[in-house]
Protein backbone atom coordinates (compact mmCIF):
# COMPACT_ATOMS: atom_id res chain seq x y z
CA UNK A 1 0.00 0.00 0.00
CA UNK A 2 1.64 3.04 -1.14
CA UNK A 3 1.45 6.52 1.04
CA UNK A 4 -2.07 7.87 -1.36
CA UNK A 5 -3.75 4.29 -0.47
CA UNK A 6 -2.71 4.93 3.23
CA UNK A 7 -4.54 8.17 2.90
CA UNK A 8 -7.64 7.33 1.70
CA UNK A 9 -8.24 4.64 4.39
CA UNK A 10 -6.31 6.16 7.19
CA UNK A 11 -7.27 7.95 10.33
CA UNK A 12 -7.85 11.05 8.47
CA UNK A 13 -10.30 9.54 6.32
CA UNK A 14 -11.82 7.10 8.73
CA UNK A 15 -13.09 10.22 11.19
CA UNK A 16 -15.15 11.10 8.34
CA UNK A 17 -16.90 8.07 7.88
CA UNK A 18 -18.36 5.67 10.31
CA UNK A 19 -17.93 2.92 8.25
CA UNK A 20 -14.14 3.38 7.64
CA UNK A 21 -13.68 4.43 11.45
CA UNK A 22 -15.32 1.04 12.35
CA UNK A 23 -13.15 -0.88 10.16
CA UNK A 24 -9.81 1.24 11.28
CA UNK A 25 -10.89 0.24 14.98
CA UNK A 26 -11.45 -3.12 14.11
CA UNK A 27 -7.77 -3.38 12.56
CA UNK A 28 -6.11 -1.62 15.34
CA UNK A 29 -8.05 -2.24 18.63
CA UNK A 30 -5.94 -5.17 19.54
CA UNK A 31 -2.30 -4.02 18.93
CA UNK A 32 -3.57 -0.92 20.89
CA UNK A 33 -4.89 -3.01 23.79
CA UNK A 34 -1.81 -5.31 24.28
CA UNK A 35 -0.06 -1.44 24.62
CA UNK A 36 -1.96 -0.32 27.10
CA UNK A 37 -1.79 -3.93 28.96
CA UNK A 38 1.59 -3.52 28.97
CA UNK A 39 0.96 -0.58 31.21
CA UNK A 40 -1.67 -1.30 33.60
CA UNK A 41 -2.94 -4.23 35.35
CA UNK A 42 -6.65 -3.60 36.12
CA UNK A 43 -9.28 -4.94 33.29
CA UNK A 44 -11.71 -1.67 33.75
CA UNK A 45 -8.62 0.74 33.38
CA UNK A 46 -7.29 -1.26 29.99
CA UNK A 47 -11.06 -0.96 28.83
CA UNK A 48 -11.30 2.79 29.38
CA UNK A 49 -7.73 3.76 28.36
CA UNK A 50 -8.20 1.87 24.80
CA UNK A 51 -11.96 3.77 24.31
CA UNK A 52 -9.88 6.91 24.92
CA UNK A 53 -6.93 6.34 22.55
CA UNK A 54 -9.52 5.82 20.07
CA UNK A 55 -11.51 9.13 20.73
CA UNK A 56 -8.42 10.71 20.63
CA UNK A 57 -8.02 9.93 17.18
CA UNK A 58 -11.09 12.04 16.15
CA UNK A 59 -8.69 15.05 17.50
CA UNK A 60 -5.73 14.27 15.70
CA UNK A 61 -6.36 12.42 12.47
CA UNK A 62 -5.12 15.31 11.12
CA UNK A 63 -1.50 14.72 12.12
CA UNK A 64 -0.83 11.04 10.55
CA UNK A 65 1.87 11.23 7.91
CA UNK A 66 2.37 7.97 6.48
CA UNK A 67 5.72 8.69 5.23
CA UNK A 68 6.52 8.70 8.89
CA UNK A 69 5.95 5.06 9.92
CA UNK A 70 2.73 3.15 10.21
CA UNK A 71 -0.70 3.71 11.81
CA UNK A 72 0.18 1.37 14.48
CA UNK A 73 3.03 3.72 15.45
CA UNK A 74 0.88 6.80 14.94
CA UNK A 75 -1.44 5.31 17.67
CA UNK A 76 0.92 4.24 20.00
CA UNK A 77 2.04 7.63 20.21
CA UNK A 78 -1.74 8.77 21.18
CA UNK A 79 -1.62 6.21 23.57
CA UNK A 80 1.75 7.19 25.54
CA UNK A 81 -0.18 10.86 25.83
CA UNK A 82 -3.43 9.32 27.09
CA UNK A 83 -1.53 6.43 29.13
CA UNK A 84 0.21 9.17 30.75
CA UNK A 85 -2.03 11.09 31.04
CA UNK A 86 -4.25 8.60 33.25
CA UNK A 87 -0.90 8.18 35.30
CA UNK A 88 -1.22 11.92 35.98
CA UNK A 89 -4.72 12.11 37.27
CA UNK A 90 -4.46 9.72 39.20
CA UNK A 91 -1.73 10.82 41.26
CA UNK A 92 -3.46 13.97 42.13
CA UNK A 93 -6.52 12.01 43.30
CA UNK A 94 -6.61 11.25 46.94
CA UNK A 95 -10.10 9.48 47.02
CA UNK A 96 -10.55 6.01 45.44
CA UNK A 97 -14.00 6.21 44.91
CA UNK A 98 -13.20 9.03 42.40
CA UNK A 99 -11.15 6.62 40.61
CA UNK A 100 -13.38 3.83 40.01
CA UNK A 101 -16.57 6.33 39.71
CA UNK A 102 -18.06 6.80 36.46
CA UNK A 103 -17.24 3.62 34.81
CA UNK A 104 -19.00 1.48 31.93
CA UNK A 105 -19.94 -1.54 33.63
CA UNK A 106 -18.34 -4.39 31.64
CA UNK A 107 -19.69 -7.90 31.00
CA UNK A 108 -17.99 -10.82 32.76
CA UNK A 109 -16.77 -12.10 29.22
CA UNK A 110 -14.89 -8.74 28.57
CA UNK A 111 -13.36 -8.89 31.76
CA UNK A 112 -12.37 -12.47 31.10
CA UNK A 113 -10.74 -11.17 27.43
CA UNK A 114 -8.99 -8.39 28.91
CA UNK A 115 -7.36 -10.32 31.63
CA UNK A 116 -6.15 -13.00 29.08
CA UNK A 117 -4.72 -10.14 27.24
CA UNK A 118 -3.10 -8.37 30.94
CA UNK A 119 -1.82 -11.90 31.82
CA UNK A 120 -0.23 -12.19 28.22
CA UNK A 121 1.72 -8.95 28.21
CA UNK A 122 2.97 -9.24 32.13
CA UNK A 123 6.30 -9.71 31.05
CA UNK A 124 5.92 -6.63 29.03
CA UNK A 125 5.49 -4.74 32.04
CA UNK A 126 8.04 -6.33 33.85
CA UNK A 127 10.40 -4.75 31.44
CA UNK A 128 8.76 -1.65 31.73
CA UNK A 129 9.85 -1.78 35.33
CA UNK A 130 12.92 -2.39 34.97
CA UNK A 131 13.27 1.01 32.61
CA UNK A 132 11.89 3.04 35.20
CA UNK A 133 15.18 4.14 36.18
CA UNK A 134 16.22 6.04 32.98
CA UNK A 135 15.68 9.63 32.08
CA UNK A 136 11.68 9.99 31.10
CA UNK A 137 13.48 10.76 27.03
CA UNK A 138 15.53 7.77 27.21
CA UNK A 139 13.24 5.66 28.71
CA UNK A 140 10.34 6.37 25.91
CA UNK A 141 12.53 5.82 23.02
CA UNK A 142 13.86 2.41 24.71
CA UNK A 143 9.74 1.79 25.83
CA UNK A 144 8.58 2.34 21.89
CA UNK A 145 11.53 -0.04 20.01
CA UNK A 146 12.06 -2.99 23.11
CA UNK A 147 8.94 -3.12 24.16
CA UNK A 148 6.48 -2.20 21.46
CA UNK A 149 8.45 -3.59 19.20
CA UNK A 150 8.36 -0.17 16.90
CA UNK A 151 11.74 0.69 14.45
CA UNK A 152 13.67 3.92 15.12
CA UNK A 153 12.26 5.97 12.51
CA UNK A 154 8.33 4.39 13.69
CA UNK A 155 9.21 5.45 17.60
CA UNK A 156 11.00 9.11 16.38
CA UNK A 157 7.86 10.17 14.57
CA UNK A 158 5.39 8.34 17.41
CA UNK A 159 7.70 10.43 20.34
CA UNK A 160 7.77 14.08 17.88
CA UNK A 161 10.96 14.11 17.60
CA UNK A 162 14.07 13.99 15.05
CA UNK A 163 14.90 10.31 13.81
CA UNK A 164 19.30 11.15 15.35
CA UNK A 165 17.99 11.89 18.12
CA UNK A 166 15.86 8.72 19.18
CA UNK A 167 19.18 6.99 18.04
CA UNK A 168 21.44 9.08 20.41
CA UNK A 169 18.56 8.32 23.11
CA UNK A 170 18.30 4.75 22.53
CA UNK A 171 22.25 4.71 22.15
CA UNK A 172 22.31 6.27 25.60
CA UNK A 173 19.71 4.08 27.35
CA UNK A 174 21.60 0.97 25.99
CA UNK A 175 24.58 2.21 27.56
CA UNK A 176 23.07 2.55 31.36
CA UNK A 177 21.37 -0.42 31.48
CA UNK A 178 24.38 -2.61 29.98
CA UNK A 179 26.15 -0.33 32.55
CA UNK A 180 23.63 -1.61 35.49
CA UNK A 181 23.25 -5.04 35.04
CA UNK A 182 27.28 -5.27 34.74
CA UNK A 183 27.39 -3.43 38.20
CA UNK A 184 24.20 -6.09 38.77
CA UNK A 185 26.13 -9.15 37.92
CA UNK A 186 29.24 -8.42 39.96
CA UNK A 187 27.44 -7.79 43.32
CA UNK A 188 25.40 -11.07 42.75
CA UNK A 189 28.08 -13.53 41.82
CA UNK A 190 28.62 -14.64 45.45
CA UNK A 191 25.38 -15.94 45.33
CA UNK A 192 24.96 -17.36 41.69
CA UNK A 193 25.51 -20.43 42.19
CA UNK A 194 22.64 -21.00 45.22
CA UNK A 195 20.18 -18.81 42.83
CA UNK A 196 20.88 -21.33 39.51
CA UNK A 197 20.77 -24.38 42.04
CA UNK A 198 17.41 -23.16 43.26
CA UNK A 199 16.50 -22.47 39.78
CA UNK A 200 15.29 -18.89 40.33
CA UNK A 201 16.23 -15.95 38.23
CA UNK A 202 17.71 -13.09 39.28
CA UNK A 203 15.71 -9.91 39.97
CA UNK A 204 16.67 -7.69 37.18
CA UNK A 205 16.44 -10.67 34.35
CA UNK A 206 14.41 -8.11 31.95
CA UNK A 207 16.72 -5.30 32.37
CA UNK A 208 19.80 -7.74 31.07
CA UNK A 209 17.34 -8.83 28.16
CA UNK A 210 16.98 -5.23 27.22
CA UNK A 211 20.42 -3.54 27.77
CA UNK A 212 21.55 -6.74 25.49
CA UNK A 213 18.81 -5.74 22.85
CA UNK A 214 16.82 -9.10 22.98
CA UNK A 215 13.49 -7.88 24.89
Amino acid sequence: MDDAERLRSGPAAAVRDPQLFEEFYRRHVDAVMRFVARRVDDPHTAADLTAEIFLAVLDSAHSYRPRLGSETAWLYGIARNVVSSERRRIARETERDLRISGRRLLEPDDIARIEDKLDAESPGRLVLAALARLPEGERAVMELIAVDQLTVTEAAAALGIRQVTARVRLHRARKALREETDCQTAETNSTAVQACSAGTETPDTPLLYVARGEA
